[in-house]
Protein backbone atom coordinates (compact mmCIF):
# COMPACT_ATOMS: atom_id res chain seq x y z
CA UNK A 1 0.00 0.00 0.00
CA UNK A 2 1.36 3.51 -0.91
CA UNK A 3 0.60 5.93 0.88
CA UNK A 4 0.47 9.92 0.54
CA UNK A 5 3.17 9.47 3.21
CA UNK A 6 5.45 7.26 1.70
CA UNK A 7 5.17 9.22 -1.45
CA UNK A 8 6.12 12.37 0.49
CA UNK A 9 8.81 10.30 1.97
CA UNK A 10 10.24 9.06 -0.61
CA UNK A 11 10.90 12.44 -2.65
CA UNK A 12 12.15 14.32 0.56
CA UNK A 13 14.65 11.47 0.85
CA UNK A 14 15.09 11.54 -2.72
CA UNK A 15 16.32 14.95 -2.46
CA UNK A 16 19.33 14.26 0.17
CA UNK A 17 20.07 10.08 -0.16
CA UNK A 18 17.72 8.31 -2.13
CA UNK A 19 20.01 5.23 -2.25
CA UNK A 20 20.35 4.94 1.60
CA UNK A 21 16.62 4.63 1.40
CA UNK A 22 16.62 1.91 -0.83
CA UNK A 23 19.28 -0.06 1.00
CA UNK A 24 17.19 0.29 4.14
CA UNK A 25 14.11 -0.98 2.24
CA UNK A 26 16.31 -4.09 1.06
CA UNK A 27 17.84 -5.02 4.19
CA UNK A 28 14.61 -5.09 6.03
CA UNK A 29 11.90 -6.08 3.59
CA UNK A 30 12.17 -9.69 4.70
CA UNK A 31 12.76 -8.90 8.68
CA UNK A 32 10.09 -6.39 8.74
CA UNK A 33 8.74 -4.57 5.72
CA UNK A 34 6.51 -2.00 7.93
CA UNK A 35 9.66 -0.95 9.95
CA UNK A 36 10.79 -0.31 6.39
CA UNK A 37 7.97 1.76 5.27
CA UNK A 38 7.54 3.57 8.39
CA UNK A 39 10.99 4.58 8.38
CA UNK A 40 10.15 6.46 4.57
CA UNK A 41 6.53 7.85 6.12
CA UNK A 42 7.26 9.27 9.59
CA UNK A 43 10.69 10.74 9.15
CA UNK A 44 10.96 11.93 5.71
CA UNK A 45 7.20 12.17 5.12
CA UNK A 46 5.97 13.75 7.99
CA UNK A 47 8.95 15.99 9.74
CA UNK A 48 11.91 16.05 7.29
CA UNK A 49 8.94 17.74 4.57
CA UNK A 50 7.62 20.48 6.58
CA UNK A 51 8.31 23.99 5.48
CA UNK A 52 10.23 25.26 8.56
CA UNK A 53 13.21 24.34 8.21
CA UNK A 54 15.18 23.47 5.11
CA UNK A 55 17.02 19.88 4.52
CA UNK A 56 20.67 21.41 5.51
CA UNK A 57 19.67 22.71 9.22
CA UNK A 58 17.57 19.29 9.44
CA UNK A 59 20.49 17.53 8.54
CA UNK A 60 22.78 19.79 10.79
CA UNK A 61 20.35 18.97 13.78
CA UNK A 62 20.04 14.86 13.29
CA UNK A 63 23.93 15.30 13.44
CA UNK A 64 23.71 16.58 16.48
CA UNK A 65 20.88 14.52 17.86
CA UNK A 66 22.80 11.60 17.12
CA UNK A 67 26.29 12.42 17.95
CA UNK A 68 24.45 13.25 21.74
CA UNK A 69 23.08 9.89 21.62
CA UNK A 70 26.56 8.14 21.17
CA UNK A 71 26.04 5.07 19.99
CA UNK A 72 23.95 5.38 17.04
CA UNK A 73 27.44 5.42 14.19
CA UNK A 74 25.09 3.63 11.39
CA UNK A 75 22.49 6.12 11.56
CA UNK A 76 25.26 8.92 12.00
CA UNK A 77 27.47 8.09 8.83
CA UNK A 78 23.90 8.24 6.76
CA UNK A 79 23.44 11.82 8.05
CA UNK A 80 26.74 12.83 7.67
CA UNK A 81 26.21 11.83 3.79
CA UNK A 82 22.54 13.12 4.10
CA UNK A 83 23.90 16.72 5.28
CA UNK A 84 26.64 16.94 2.45
CA UNK A 85 24.33 15.61 0.09
CA UNK A 86 21.75 18.72 1.27
CA UNK A 87 24.38 21.33 1.18
CA UNK A 88 26.14 21.46 4.39
CA UNK A 89 30.16 21.49 4.39
CA UNK A 90 32.38 19.63 6.05
CA UNK A 91 33.36 22.33 8.25
CA UNK A 92 29.76 23.05 9.47
CA UNK A 93 29.77 19.37 10.17
CA UNK A 94 32.50 18.89 12.04
CA UNK A 95 31.29 22.38 14.13
CA UNK A 96 28.00 20.92 14.99
CA UNK A 97 29.96 17.66 16.27
CA UNK A 98 32.46 19.80 18.21
CA UNK A 99 29.90 22.00 19.88
CA UNK A 100 27.97 18.73 21.39
CA UNK A 101 31.26 17.63 23.44
CA UNK A 102 29.95 20.68 25.44
CA UNK A 103 26.61 18.77 26.03
CA UNK A 104 27.66 14.74 25.39
CA UNK A 105 31.06 14.96 26.48
CA UNK A 106 34.12 14.29 24.50
CA UNK A 107 33.88 10.39 24.08
CA UNK A 108 30.44 11.28 22.19
CA UNK A 109 31.80 13.87 20.33
CA UNK A 110 35.23 12.29 19.21
CA UNK A 111 32.93 9.02 18.01
CA UNK A 112 31.38 11.43 15.90
CA UNK A 113 34.08 12.94 14.42
CA UNK A 114 35.90 9.73 14.19
CA UNK A 115 32.81 8.49 12.28
CA UNK A 116 32.37 12.08 9.67
CA UNK A 117 36.21 11.55 9.47
CA UNK A 118 35.52 8.09 8.00
CA UNK A 119 32.53 9.53 5.28
CA UNK A 120 34.97 12.22 4.56
CA UNK A 121 37.63 10.35 3.84
CA UNK A 122 35.31 7.66 1.49
CA UNK A 123 33.92 10.55 -0.49
CA UNK A 124 37.64 11.62 -1.40
CA UNK A 125 38.45 8.32 -1.74
CA UNK A 126 35.79 7.89 -4.57
CA UNK A 127 36.63 10.70 -6.37
CA UNK A 128 40.49 10.11 -6.49
CA UNK A 129 39.81 7.07 -8.03
CA UNK A 130 37.31 8.98 -10.73
CA UNK A 131 34.22 7.26 -9.80
CA UNK A 132 31.73 9.50 -9.27
CA UNK A 133 30.27 9.15 -5.26
CA UNK A 134 27.33 7.83 -4.11
CA UNK A 135 26.73 8.66 -0.50
CA UNK A 136 24.83 6.29 1.84
CA UNK A 137 25.52 4.29 4.69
Amino acid sequence: MTTDRYKKGWATLGKINSDAGKRIMKSLKDISPDMARLVIEFPYGDIYSRPQLDLKTRELVTIASLTTLGFAAHELKAHVNNALNAGCSKEEIVEVIMQMSIYAGFPASLNALFVAADVFAKIKSKKKNGRKSKRGH
